[in-house]
């Protein structure tokens, strides 16, 4: 007996089954509403199981401090330890935009379009819409007592920001890569993936500015100023163990741990004023 296992064909099998589930919605799920919410709720139970429990996701609305919302989420991962606070009403839930680590937009495919407002856009561009609707919500950070002691209030963490579809349509990665170089400042895409083409992630020039001491400009200022480099994709044959691994990566050694909400901000929407002190 050995005691040693093949990796590749392990992640091979995870890549299956999902790949199975997601196609039997696609394909026998008729009704265009049903058809979404069933590849989100896919999407989520599959996140759900392989995520760390630290990590929470639903699909939502993020609010912030001054009563703004964003569009609704077809993904969301969220923290609940630092932001202690989430509302449900009606079946929706309404995360404070300060317990945001990721926001993704799910579709059947990356080609296609939605009508909008202002006309029709591709998904991409929709995703990009929604991600920004998120990243542009006012976010507060406050001191937090670590093993005895104040910590001062932490620079706000990046927000993550992607799409998940089961295929990729568009053909020519030229053109994908095209559509997300177009997708500037709040609206940029950092990774996404199409089971049956492939997981990728956008490499991005920029760093935030330390010198700015006002937070929320800071990481707005991050943003706006940030540019493209490159588009990095995976072999389809392992799309889903390559975005998990990056989206892992991500979460646990680029972004760490939300900053801890500030209370008294929304205390302040039932004009009550908190006791900061025992």
């Amino acid at each position: 007996m050995t005691n040693k296992i093949n990796l590749k064909d392990l992640f091979g099998s995870l890549q299956n089954q999902m790949l199975a589930q997601l196609s039997t919605n696609r394909e026998f799920i008729l009704h265009p509403g049903s058809k979404g919410d069933s590849l989100e709720d896919t999407w989520i139970e599959w996140l759900r199981k392989y995520l760390p429990n630290r990590y929470c996701i639903d699909k939502a609305i993020i609010i912030d401090s001054k009563g703004n919302l964003s569009h609704q989420i077809d993904l969301v991962i969220y923290d609940q330890q630092y932001t202690p606070f989430v509302l449900t009403q009606n079946g929706v839930h309404y995360i404070p935009a300060e317990g945001v680590y990721a926001v993704f937009e799910v579709k059947p495919d990356m080609q296609g379009s939605v009508t909008s407002s202002s006309g029709t856009i591709s998904h991409i561009e929709y995703a990009g819409r929604k991600i920004e609707s998120v990243r542009k919500l006012t976010r507060t950070s406050t001191t937090i007592i670590d093993r005895g002691e104040e910590k001062r209030p932490r620079p706000l963490t990046k927000i993550l920001g992607g799409i998940l579809t089961s295929v990729n349509s568009i053909g020519k990665r030229g053109t994908l890569e095209n559509r997300l170089k177009a997708l500037i400042g709040l609206q940029g895409i950092d990774m996404g993936c199409a089971v049956d083409a492939g997981a990728f992630f956008v490499d991005y020039i920029g760093e935030e500015k330390v010198s700015i001491s006002d937070l929320p400009s800071r990481i707005d200022d991050y943003y706006t100023t940030r540019t493209f480099n490159e588009v990095k994709f995976s072999d389809a044959d392992n799309s889903l163990v390559s975005f998990f691994f990056q989206l892992t990566r991500y979460l646990q050694q680029s972004i760490g741990t939300v900053a801890a909400i500030d209370l008294g901000a929304y205390s302040d929407a039932i004009n009550f004023t908190l006791d900061e002190q025992l």
